[in-house]
C-alpha cells in the first residue's frame, strides 16, 4: 500500500480574519452533521477510486476546525480508520485557535496527536490589528491547555507585522520559544490579493514593512530559534528535534502523496503511474451536493504532465533543508534545470550543491520562488 496523508479542510470560522485569503466561511449555525456526512463519504469514494492506502497521517486544517466537538473529530478519524490503513504511529494534527482550548481535552481523547496553535501573537495591540478575537493570555492559556493534554504541540505566530521592529519581534519569539512547545511555524505577513488587508494596502490604511526591514526580522527569526534550539528545517518552520517535525507537511514537501476532502480541498495522488491533482468544491453547500449527486466531492481530476509535476517537485522541496535530488527532478520533468542558471545562483551563493542535491542557502530561502522560477525556466 502507498503511504498516504489526508488532508480535511473544515471551512468555518467563527470570524474571518483579514490577512486570511484561505476558502473560509462565517460558521452562524451552519449544519456540521451534513458537512461531516459528506466528508466521510468522500473519503470512501477516494478508497474506491485510488485504491485503500496506508494513512501516515491525517491533517485537519481549515478554517477553524477546533470549532469541533470531540465526537465529531473522533467520527472524522474512525471513518478514516475503516476506510484505508492507519499506521499505528499516524500523526493527527489538530489546527486549533485559542479560544477553543475548552475542548482540547475532549479533542485529543478523541484521536488528535498534535495541535497546532494559532497564537498568531503574544501581543494584544498586535493582535487585535490581526482581527483575531483572543488576546494573549488566551494565548498562553492555549498552548499550556494542549500541553496538558499529554499531546505533541505545535505554534503558530505571524511577524513583520505593521509597526513591527526587530527588538521587539526578538523578545516575543524569544519568551513564545519558552513555552510547552516542540515546532513553531513562523510566517511573515504576506498581503493576499482579495483579502481585507489587501485592500487596506490600496486605500494607504496599511503599510507592511519594506523589503530591508522584512529580512531582518528574517534573519532575527533564524538567530533566536537557533539559539533557542529550534534550528529551521524548512523555510518558515522551526523544531527542537528531527522527531517533532511536522510529519504531514513532509509529504507536500517530498512531493508524496495526499488525499484532499471537504470544500476547496486539494489532493495529490500516483494511481498507476501517472501524478493526479483534485480539487473538490468550494462553497459547502456546492461540495455537499456534489457528494450527494455524484459520490464524491471534487470538481476536477486532471493528470499532471511530466514538467508540471517536476516543477512542483522543485518548488515544494527547495523550502526544505535538504533541498532537492537533482536526478530526481530532472527525471520527473523529462527534462534538465536550467545549468546557466545554477551556476549563477551557486556563485551568488543563494543555493548550494552537493550529492547531487541542491538546497537553499538561509540568504536563498528569502528569494525562493525567484530561485525556483530561475531553475525551471
Amino acid at each position: 500500500m502507498t503511504a498516504t496523508g489526508i488532508y480535511v479542510h473544515w471551512p468555518y470560522c467563527s470570524a474571518i480574519c483579514p490577512y486570511c485569503d484561505f476558502n473560509v466561511y462565517r460558521a452562524r449555525g451552519a449544519d456540521n452533521a451534513r458537512l461531516l456526512d459528506a466528508i466521510v463519504a468522500d473519503l470512501e469514494a477516494h478508497a474506491q477510486r485510488f485504491g485503500r492506502r496506508e494513512i501516515v497521517s491525517i491533517f485537519l486544517g481549515g478554517g477553524t476546525p477546533s470549532l469541533l466537538r470531540g465526537a465529531e473529530v473522533e467520527r472524522l478519524i474512525d471513518s478514516a480508520s475503516r476506510t484505508f490503513a492507519l499506521n499505528a504511529d499516524c500523526e493527527i494534527t489538530l489546527e486549533a485557535n485559542p479560544e477553543d482550548a475548552h475542548l482540547f481535552a475532549e479533542q485529543a481523547a478523541a484521536g488528535v496527536s498534535r495541535f497546532s496553535v494559532g497564537a498568531q501573537a503574544f501581543d494584544n495591540q498586535a493582535l487585535r490589528a490581526l482581527g483575531r478575537k483572543h488576546d494573549a493570555a488566551a494565548s498562553l492559556h492555549a498552548v499550556e491547555a494542549a500541553a496538558a493534554t499529554g499531546q505533541r504541540v505545535s505554534l503558530d505566530l505571524i511577524y513583520a507585522r505593521e509597526g513591527q521592529g526587530a527588538e521587539v519581534w526578538r523578545r516575543e519569539l524569544s519568551q513564545a520559544l519558552k513555552l510547552p512547545v516542540e515546532h513553531v511555524s513562523l510566517y511573515q505577513l504576506t498581503i493576499e490579493p482579495g483579502t481585507a488587508f489587501a485592500r487596506r494596502v490600496d486605500r494607504g490604511q496599511l503599510a507592511p514593512p519594506v523589503d530591508e526591514l522584512a529580512a531582518e526580522l528574517y534573519e532575527a527569526t533564524q538567530e533566536v530559534c537557533d539559539a533557542a534550539g529550534f534550528p529551521a528545517y524548512e523555510i518558515s518552520n522551526h523544531a527542537r528535534a528531527v522527531s517533532a517535525r511536522s510529519r504531514h507537511n513532509a509529504l507536500y514537501w517530498q512531493s508524496e502523496d495526499w488525499i484532499g476532502v471537504g470544500p476547496g480541498a486539494h489532493g495529490r495522488l500516483t494511481h498507476n503511474s501517472a501524478r493526479i491533482a483534485l480539487e473538490a468544491q468550494r462553497r459547502p453547500a456546492d461540495y455537499i451536493d456534489a457528494v450527494r449527486e455524484n459520490g464524491a466531492g471534487w470538481i476536477s481530476e486532471a493528470q499532471l504532465s511530466g514538467e508540471e509535476a517536476g516543477d512542483e517537485m522543485l518548488l515544494m522541496g527547495l523550502r526544505i533543508e535538504e533541498g532537492v535530488d537533482v536526478a530526481r527532478v530532472e527525471r520527473v520533468r523529462g527534462k534538465p534545470l536550467n545549468t546557466p542558471a545554477l551556476n549563477w545562483l551557486l556563485k551568488q551563493g543563494l543555493v548550494a550543491q552537493a550529492a547531487g542535491r541542491v538546497r537553499l542557502t538561509r540568504s536563498g530561502r528569502l528569494l525562493s520562488n525567484r530561485i525556483v522560477a530561475e531553475l525551471a525556466s
